[in-house]
């Protein structure tokens, strides 16, 4: 069952256009992610799902409802968490949680979802004071206490450190056994690796790709890679015209080689010939990172960045 649908949507700002004819639909119960590098249009595209941007072209629908002209009636069924949320620095968890709760007609219980987001012992803290994976897990409280048929969740994780974003990443997680659909703007390679059934790749404003995780690095022509330091100079050239082979490149001191079939025994087996020995050899496959740059063009965002 498809709950959000999105049509050849076009939003321009002045001479810049931010999303270009971007088409793309989302089935109920799944965790859709929208990937794409910093400026790529992911968060206008969602601006615009929210009904909080109007498109200049195209056809939006959330759950049935066009976000324009029944923004009323999808505020009941939508939770949003802001890229750049912030609230008033001397609120209290509490007093956000009765706020955000007042705005709904059949709200859930904000101290049972406090409780479920480990947020009991904060009730009284101040904004100011929590943490920053403590704020995450508020601004999820306070998108899910309207009870949402869809969550959108924007660069949720930007800025924690790594065991807070996999404790987010958990929490996310949750939210989809809820029976909640979640729409998740990401850079994150690992995390829309990890979470997300279906990707939407964005860049430059436009979709250049939609597929599972898996059926995304499967493109990557030449899926295998291995990386090694030579005991000793020697042609490279030999390995080069080995069938198995697609492309030998330095990265300092080490080799790096790509290709097909059992490229480590035609590698290994060339090696030999020449009497060098391949040292710290790892072997790799090919990740969602490498399907991104081949995508794009762009180095991805990682966790360290």
């Amino acid at each position: 069952m498809t709950i959000i649908e999105v049509d050849r949507l076009t939003k321009r700002y002045g001479d810049r256009t931010a999303v270009d004819g971007v088409s793309f639909t989302v089935d109920k119960g799944e965790i859709f992610g929208i990937l794409g590098p910093n400026g790529a249009g992911k968060t206008t595209t969602v601006e615009c799902i929210e009904g909080l941007r109007v498109p200049d072209a195209g056809r939006i629908t959330v759950t049935g409802l066009n976000p324009q002209e029944h923004a009323a009636e999808l505020k009941e069924r939508l939770g949003v968490q802001l890229q750049a949320s912030e609230l008033p620095a001397k609120i209290t968890v509490a007093e956000a949680m009765r706020l955000y709760s007042a705005y709904y007609r059949d709200p859930a219980d904000w101290r049972e979802l406090i409780e479920e987001l480990n947020l009991t012992d904060k009730l009284t803290t101040q904004f100011r004071r929590l943490s920053g994976g403590q704020k995450q897990r508020l601004s999820i409280a306070l998108a899910l206490v309207g009870r949402p048929e869809v969550a959108v969740l924007d660069e949720l994780t930007t800025g924690l450190d790594p065991q807070a974003r996999r404790d987010t990443w958990g929490l996310i997680e949750r939210i989809r056994d809820r029976g909640v659909t979640v729409l998740l703007v990401t850079h994150f390679m690992e995390e829309a690796e990890r979470l997300c059934d279906r990707l939407a790749v964005i860049d430059r404003g436009r979709l250049v790709a939609l597929d599972t995780p898996a059926g995304l690095v499967a493109r990557v022509e030449h899926g295998q890679r291995i990386r090694f330091r030579p005991s000793e100079p020697f042609d490279v050239a030999a390995l080069t015209r080995l069938e198995e082979v697609a492309s030998v490149d330095w990265a300092g001191p080490q080799l790096v080689i790509t290709g097909t079939g059992n490229l480590l025994l035609a590698v290994t087996t060339e090696l030999a010939r020449h009497h060098v020995v391949a040292g710290d050899l790892r072997v790799e496959q090919v990740t969602l990172d490498d399907a991104f740059v081949a995508l794009t063009g762009r180095r991805p965002m990682t966790e360290g960045d």
